[in-house]
């Protein structure tokens, strides 16, 4: 049997019981590492489970599927995914090609983002489609995001944006010519990701991400504890453009844009995130000169708060 197995968001403990026991079932162990990051390392997934860890790149997964297909007609073989397994549709594509092959499958589901992410304090049933934000080139600036993010606008829903990440990439150069050289892996910050998308409002203009009146939650390393636990900030686009990157740590990032029918419960909660304004008062001063309450009132006519 082929296991894809859900990871959770960060470390080797958030995997389920079910998912472990899977894991020590199974005669080989592969981790997509490509779509997504733990916190731990690979290796300490090897230790926690007490099972060789084979990382899959990207090549591996989709040029290289038969190699971990093989012989799971007869022992059985783990997919390890960080999340939930249906976050990407690599993970299908693989479940498709183990079904056309007569392998029999078993997806074991576990937290991620696009659920943990109610922590920032805004409901999950007044979010609308997820898009991705790539990193831009000199020469590729796809915009195709900002009209999913005007159609959730245009209902009033939230949008979760997820920050693209760069693991095992070659150069243009390398890949035209045939070279293994790697480049330095790189994950979107969420001072990068406000600055292309404010970049795409300023040639499209079409009003759909105000730099002062948009507002947004960032929340990085989503799930995670200890010395460098989960961070989430919330303030408008060019708040968050503007505060310090340092402020939102280490990788993985990701954005929220807030919709328009927001409701006082969801602003009251994400309070406690707000960026203040006004550093020289108390944090009574501060909480209520934050742009997240002015802008949550004047703009997005929540008035109970």
């Amino acid at each position: 049997m082929l296991y894809v197995i859900g990871l959770g968001l960060c470390d080797e403990k958030d995997i389920t019981v079910r998912g472990l026991e899977a894991v020590q079932r199974c005669t080989r162990v592969y981790l997509e590492a490509y779509t997504s990051i733990l916190v731990a390392p690979a290796s300490q997934l090897a230790e926690f489970y007490g099972k060789a860890v084979i990382v899959a790149d990207r090549e591996m997964v989709e040029t290289q599927s038969d190699e971990i297909l093989s012989g799971a007609e007869t022992t059985d073989v783990a997919f390890l995914v960080v999340g939930d397994p249906f976050g990407a549709t690599t993970h299908t594509d693989l479940l498709l090609r183990a079904r056309a092959r007569g392998i029999a499958t078993n997806v074991i589901h576990n937290a991620s983002v696009v659920n943990a992410v109610g922590a920032c304090g805004l409901q999950l049933y007044n979010f609308g489609q997820t898009v991705s934000l790539v990193f831009f080139t000199d020469t590729w600036r796809p915009d195709s995001f900002y009209d999913r993010i005007r159609e959730n606008r245009d209902l009033g829903l939230h949008t979760l944006v997820l920050l693209d990440i760069k693991v095992k990439e070659q150069s243009d150069e390398n890949l035209a010519r045939g070279r293994k050289i790697y480049e330095p892996p790189r994950y979107m910050t969420v001072t990068q990701a406000v600055t292309q998308l404010l970049e795409i409002e300023e040639a499209r203009n079409e009003h759909v991400l105000d730099p002062h009146t948009t507002l947004a939650l960032a929340v990085s390393r989503l799930g995670a504890s200890g010395p460098i636990p989960q961070s989430i900030r919330a303030g408008t686009l060019s708040q968050l453009r503007d505060l310090d990157p340092a402020e939102f740590g280490p990788p993985l990032h990701s954005l929220v844009i807030v919709g328009r029918r927001l409701h006082d419960l969801e602003v009251d909660y994400a309070r406690a995130f707000a960026i203040p304004t006004n550093t020289n008062g108390t944090d009574a001063d501060a909480d209520a000169d934050s742009e997240w309450v002015r802008v949550s009132r004047e703009v997005y006519g929540v008035n109970s708060i």
